[in-house]
């Protein structure tokens, strides 16, 4: 896919013919400047068994520098090989992406392609295409359709944006605002926007009287205006959710796959397609936490855990991500990013790559295409620094590089905005977006206040250089659980980098990330030593303590000594 989306929007509606052609459906006479593309595809030789197709993409809109064609079949066609493009299939869903010489397509330009398959049976030609992951009718749902029994696309074509956050304001919680404007200097950062969580199913509807998702989108189109306004859910309920912890555990059982499609993905998306809601962009943090536990803590990892080998087992986490992206993406205004996990998590070369390949099995699973996927996200809902500037990744002190401090432990990364960037890039290389869209969550990774370093640490060796330096001041990069010194980061902004659409707030400040001893509750969130002050850790943190605060609440509950630790040690500091 591309992301300028208001240009290049998406694939016609197309009829097989008896020819076994699909054909545009428009001539110029026809109104041709308002069809954003067309496609032509041919199934050239058929021989019962097998065939060979070709694909002509056009494009009617502004130029770009990428695309990707998505289709799904409706017999039991298997693409075998194919030129010209680079051709995926995931069950009856298949994606064409561009190849490095073919992705510029000028307004008016055209790509072709080629492919080989097998089948059984017909070999009916796909009757509607998805071309930067949305589906779209010629002329809005207009009459010129060919097939007047194929019914139109009711939402027309998108009107999705590069980047969400560009020229938008961003929904305002005004259930956070008043918790944080009640605290003592809180109203410096109250009108800050944060993610809006549904962590369970009740969320959707509202929680002991508070607002639900229909709430919060009514709210936003009142904050909105005449102007255009992202607003940010986190959809979060998973099966088995944060198999290798317990502080965040979730209401669903590893094996209620369907309890998660109907109940909350299949509610959560009928709101969101409602028309009422047409002009907010809609920002989703897809599943945090989830995805990368299949590959750093499962059988024949140091950090293995039981649960996560169940998860893995079962496929429930690819397959609710996978519906996730595949309902959601199908609405106009709505933009995936999936959790990418965090430098200190995913940073060496054992869980990058096995990582990014896992967030492609899941972006075409169940439906899904690379085209459902917007962007990623990094850092959500945890304290990795933004941007380590005492030293980088190249140092060496005394001959001994960076890499081996007890600190990088061999990390290829130091700070978030590295690691983003280079997983994005990573994550293109295997087939999504050229424009992939990263967001970095700051809301808590600012490490201000007195124990900030004010420049490098003592090259007595790598260890002082390191330490001395380094602005995360955790005791260890495995420590997730309210940590002690933390700051808010760099306020919300849209495009502050390359490749990086906004840093957001998308886990909101003064929320706890878990409680410090076990709280009897019933949102199934249970009690994870992590969250503990005085545990002295395990093998995910080096055996270290948690440095975690005390007296802390369940896990999303206020926790008003956080919010105050995080002002205090803001970086760029509060006013």
């Amino acid at each position: 896919m591309t992301r300028s989306r208001t240009a290049m929007l998406a694939a016609l509606t197309l009829v097989a013919g008896a020819s076994g052609t699909a054909l545009a459906a428009h001539s110029a006479s026809a109104g041709a400047a308002a069809v954003p593309c067309t496609v032509d595809y041919k199934v050239q030789n058929d021989w019962g068994s097998g065939f060979t197709a070709a694909v002509t993409v056009t494009n009617n809109g502004a130029a770009t520098s990428s695309w990707s064609l998505a289709w799904t079949y409706a017999g039991s066609q298997k693409v075998t090989n194919s030129w010209n493009a680079k051709v995926s299939q995931s069950g009856a869903a298949v994606t064409a992406a561009n190849e490095s010489y073919n992705g510029t397509l000028s307004t008016g330009g055209s790509a072709s392609f080629g492919f080989q398959g097998t089948y059984s049976g017909s070999n009916a030609v796909p009757g509607t295409f998805k071309l930067n992951g949305v589906t779209c009718n010629v002329d809005d749902g207009g009459s010129t359709d060919p097939d007047p029994t194929d019914p139109p696309d009711p939402g027309g074509p998108s009107d999705r944006v590069n980047n969400p956050y560009a020229g938008a304001k961003v929904y305002v919680n005004p259930e956070w605002s008043e918790k944080a404007a009640a605290e003592p200097g809180g109203s410096r950062i109250a009108n800050q926007p944060t993610g809006v969580w549904l962590d369970r199913i009740a969320a959707i509807n509202g929680v002991n009287g508070g607002m639900g998702l229909r709430d919060h989108l009514d709210e936003a189109l009142t904050q909105k205006g005449s102007g255009e306004l992202a607003v940010q859910l986190v959809i979060y309920n998973l099966p088995g959710r944060d198999c290798a912890a317990l502080a965040s555990n979730g209401e669903l059982g590893p094996t209620e796959i369907d309890k998660y499609k109907t109940q909350y993905i299949d509610p959560i998306a009928a709101i969101l397609a409602d028309p009422k809601y047409a002009g907010l962009r809609i920002v989703t943090t897809v599943e945090i936490d989830s995805l990368p536990n299949l590959v750093t803590n499962v059988s024949g990892r140091p950090t293995a855990t039981p649960n996560c080998d169940v998860m893995k087992a079962n496929g429930n986490y690819q397959k609710g991500v996978g519906y996730a992206l595949n309902k959601l993406g199908d609405i106009d205004n709505v933009y995936n990013y999936v959790d990418a996990g965090h430098h200190g998590w995913l940073g060496w070369d054992s869980n990058f790559g096995p990582s990014a390949d896992m967030f492609k099995s899941a972006a075409t699973t169940e439906g899904a295409t690379v085209g459902d996927v917007h962007g990623f996200i990094v850092n959500t809902a945890n304290y990795s620094a933004l941007k380590e500037e005492n030293f980088k990744i190249t140092d060496s002190v005394n001959g001994t590089s960076v890499r081996q401090s007890k600190w990088v432990d061999w990390n290829q990364y130091t700070d978030e905005l590295s690691y983003a960037q280079a997983m994005r890039d990573k994550l293109v290389s295997l087939g999504f977006d050229q424009n992939l869209g990263m967001l970095i969550d700051t809301s808590r990774n600012g490490w201000g206040g007195t124990a900030r370093p004010t420049g490098p640490g003592a090259t007595t060796n790598v260890d002082t250089y390191v330490n001395g330096g380094r602005y995360d001041r955790r005791i260890h990069l495995g420590n997730w659980c309210n940590q002690a010194g933390a700051g808010l980061g760099e306020r919300p902004k849209a495009s502050p980098a390359a490749g990086i659409d906004a840093y957001v707030w998308m886990k909101p400040p003064g929320e706890s990330d878990g409680a410090s001893k076990e709280i009897p509750n019933d949102e199934g969130k249970g009690f994870d030593r992590m969250c503990d002050p005085t545990y002295t850790g395990n093998a995910r943190n080096g055996n270290s303590m948690s440095g975690a605060l005390g007296d802390a609440p369940v896990s999303g509950h206020w926790f008003s000594a956080q919010f105050q630790e995080l002002m205090k040690n803001a970086y760029p500091p509060l006013s």
